[in-house]
């Protein structure tokens, strides 16, 4: 038995003296080519660590998602849907009747591209024709954004 002992021990031995050999031996080309390669093959470790760590997160939040949600529709605003009475002037463009605020800007819309009032180069901006000139303020030419605020002031 003691026999059989001292082989593992010298094989053992001569295992560790071939990895720590291996290095000495190597010429100095092959070298710098290990030390080359060494920080690609530890970012790469590094990459697999970080996928690794970033995998257990997402089987989590998958069973999480794969639960069905209900989603509550989106209701629209109470205060967009509230029926407003427009002024005389709005009334010759959108009819006297009340309507929400968001009926009111489709209307308009309608009649600036029925009229073919959006200015050819700048589309943001809108050609005021005699009935719009009166809900603008008297201002020949208005973008979008302004036109919507100048719209609401003719809403009560």
């Amino acid at each position: 038995m003691a026999k059989k002992t001292t082989k593992k021990a010298t094989a053992s031995k001569k295992a560790t003296a071939k990895k720590t050999a291996a290095p000495k031996k190597a010429t100095a080309k092959k070298a710098t080519a290990k030390i080359a390669a060494a920080p690609k093959k530890a970012t790469g470790k590094k990459a697999t660590a970080k996928s690794t760590a970033k995998a257990a997160p997402k089987t989590t939040t998958k069973k999480v998602a794969a639960t069905p949600k209900k989603k509550a529709a989106r209701k629209p605003n109470a205060a967009f849907m509230k029926p407003l009475n427009p002024s005389r002037e709005l009334a010759e463009i959108v009819g006297a009747s009340a309507l929400p605020r968001t009926e009111v800007m489709k209307k308009v819309w309608a009649y600036i591209k029925k009229n073919n009032l959006q200015d050819e180069k700048n589309r943001r901006a809108i050609n005021a024709d005699d009935k719009l000139k009166a809900v603008f303020g008297g201002k020949k030419q208005v973008t979008m954004f302004e036109m919507t605020k100048l719209v609401s002031n003719h809403l009560k």
